[in-house]
């Protein structure tokens, strides 16, 4: 088989190219609609051809500052040692901004590769009532070019073909002289667009929603809105799905009560398999209805207009706007959040980013509240609307932020000193988010977390049950069931573990159950759900009690309190500290962020607990 064509598929940042990408070869890149969301290169085969697609980083010139610039760069260039030079170029113009797409292109020309170009949004320009010339474009620029509107299909094809003969063309015509002189290449760059492009293109949807969302006083009310939606519908909104879901394992456990005879196998089954897995999944809604508000923000393109509306107030603490998207995809899972940290130009600045995503609450976190909160708070509604459950969710977000933040101003003063670099962002257009993109988005997402915890959750539960199960206690016969359930925990390689470590976690109020779930948890946060649905499935099993129920006849107000700013500080994580140590090339800052998260966690544990007791809780 012969040698597959390499074609890079390159542009500014937000220009359509991911979409394009996608559509050409199947794969499910994320997309969104604001600068920054390619950090690392995709590679697939688009469909039906031998040709290999780059999807690399967007940039605005040949002059990196960040790291995926770098990388984007170090690729057209050939300096780039894990990926070749690819053979061609597919460069892709937004056609709402076209002066901005042929500026980056002018420095395309000069590497000599052949090329095609692609013009997005086509069904945007005519939507503002103006034309694009792209028979007129061709001839200035002297390879082929290809309108497209991406998100529906059109023009697909002839990319498709254009692709598989990309060798056969001349490469672009150089659109400026001499090569030093910007203003000299911004005047022939404006020139072409007058030529090509009937009438300016102006977005009065993007300019009328701007005048609101970016407000001095209606902006922040806004955000300060959204995000007030955001928390009350993780709780909310997903009540019902929970509840159906939790049915269903009981259901299941029933089940398997009533047709396995009791013994080992019905042990296993029921509490080792469904009781660990189950108490997990049963949170699945809340971490979907998350990352469907998340996609939705980056979607509809208000992210970036949040992350200006915070530069202000995030440079309090040393840092600039821009960290706000990492930050925020953080909530998600802080392994993409810490990646998209590459977008920041300062290397001080994405350090010091990196080490406070951490703190950000993801969603391995949210079954930890969620099951102790909804244990131990009342579900009263404030004002007939917001819950205090939800509030008290916001507020161990809203903790962990600014403890995030004063962390950021402590390394900003302390460990990386230096100039502030000045925030500069792009807006994008506000456009409508496309269900298909929110459905896969979104899936995609959860999906991986049930994936990759679900993996590790099935397999500590299994432990975790063995461990409980054996060695087996000699229990009297006359031993009423919930009796016998508890001392064979405390005879198990279980409870032996718990009572030797438990006397470190004492002074927080952690029971050998526990320290039991937490250090299980250090492998990833929600494991600490499944333990506590594994052992306590073991007190419980012969009645009909759930797990919160059990967890609040079984734990104080104090300790629940305390694991829950346990759980709001400590990096309890495997894979974030492996791509800590891959994105800082050390081992050092992943050792300094696990030390000092876990000195935080253990400090507010012991703050919470003494200061609940004290109060009487």
């Amino acid at each position: 088989m012969p040698h597959a064509t390499r074609i890079a598929f390159v542009g500014t940042p937000n220009c359509g190219k991911t979409t394009i990408f996608n559509t050409l070869t199947g794969l499910r890149q994320k997309v969104g609609n604001f600068p920054g969301v390619t950090v690392a290169p995709a590679v697939g085969r688009v469909t039906g051809t031998n040709t290999e697609a780059i999807d690399l980083p967007g940039i605005y010139s040949f002059a990196p500052k960040s790291p995926d610039e770098q990388l984007t760069v170090g690729v057209l260039s050939g300096m780039e040692q894990t990926i070749p030079r690819p053979d061609g170029i597919a460069f892709i113009i937004d056609g709402t901004n076209i002066e901005k797409g042929l500026f980056l292109f002018s420095y395309f020309a000069e590497l000599g590769l052949p090329s095609i170009v692609v013009v997005t949004m086509i069904d945007e320009i005519k939507a503002c009532g103006s034309t694009l010339d792209d028979i007129e474009l061709e001839h200035i620029l002297g390879v082929p070019v290809i309108p497209v509107v991406g998100n529906k299909g059109s023009g697909i094809e002839d990319v498709r073909l254009k692709l598989t003969d990309i060798k056969e063309f001349a490469v672009p015509n150089k659109l400026a002289e001499p090569e030093a002189d910007i203003p000299a290449r911004y005047t022939s760059v404006r020139n072409i667009a007058a030529n090509v492009v009937a009438s300016p293109v102006r977005d009065r949807r993007t300019e009328f929603l701007d005048k609101i969302f970016l407000h001095p006083i209606a902006g922040p009310t806004v955000f300060l809105a959204v995000m007030a939606l955001f928390f009350q519908s993780i709780f909310t909104w997903a009540t019902p799905l929970m509840d159906g879901i939790d049915s269903m394992f009981s259901l299941a456990q029933d089940g398997i009560n009533t047709v396995v005879p009791d013994g080992i196998a019905r042990s296993f089954l029921a509490k080792g398999i469904v009781a660990g897995v189950g108490s997990v999944l049963v949170f699945l809604p809340q971490i979907l209805i998350l990352n469907v508000f998340i996609v939705i923000l980056e979607d509809c393109g208000y992210l970036a207009r949040a992350a200006f509306l915070v530069d202000r107030a995030m440079g309090l603490f040393g840092l600039q706007g821009r960290s706000f998207i990492p930050l925020l995809g953080s909530f998600a899972c802080a392994i993409p959040g810490i990646m998209s940290a590459r977008i920041i130009p300062s290397e001080k600045d994405r350090m010091i980013t990196m080490l406070i995503a951490p703190l950000m609450t993801c969603s391995a976190r949210l079954p930890v509240y969620a099951l102790l909160i909804s244990a131990f708070i009342a579900p009263i509604y404030i004002g007939g609307f917001f819950s205090l459950q939800a509030m008290v969710l916001a507020g161990l977000y809203i903790a962990a932020t600014l403890v995030g933040l004063l962390i950021a101003l402590l390394l900003k003063k302390t460990m990386f000193r230096g100039a502030q670099t000045p925030f500069l962002i792009e807006f994008p257009p506000y456009r409508k988010p496309s269900l298909k993109n929110i459905a896969v988005s979104a899936w995609g997402r959860s999906r991986e977390f049930l994936i990759n915890a679900g993996t590790i959750i099935l397999t500590l539960s299994v432990i975790l049950w063995v461990l409980a199960e054996f060695p087996r206690a000699n229990i009297p016969a006359e031993m009423q069931p919930l009796q016998a359930a508890q001392t064979q925990l405390e005879y198990s390689f279980a409870g032996r573990i718990g009572h030797t470590l438990q006397p470190a976690f004492a002074p927080i109020g952690f029971d050998w159950k526990m320290t039991v779930g937490v250090i299980g948890s250090f492998a990833a946060r929600e494991v600490f759900v499944a333990v506590m649905g594994q052992l306590y499935a073991a007190d419980v099993s012969e009645n009909d009690v759930t797990l919160r129920e059990a967890l609040g006849a079984n734990i104080s107000l104090a300790s629940a309190l305390a694991v829950l700013a346990f759980y709001v500080f400590a990096l309890q994580c495997i894979s974030t500290i492996a791509v800590l140590r891959r994105e800082t090339n050390s081992w050092k800052w992943p050792a300094f962020a696990f030390v000092y998260t876990f000195v935080l966690a253990y400090s507010a544990s012991f703050a919470a607990y003494h200061i609940t007791l004290f109060l009487g809780g």
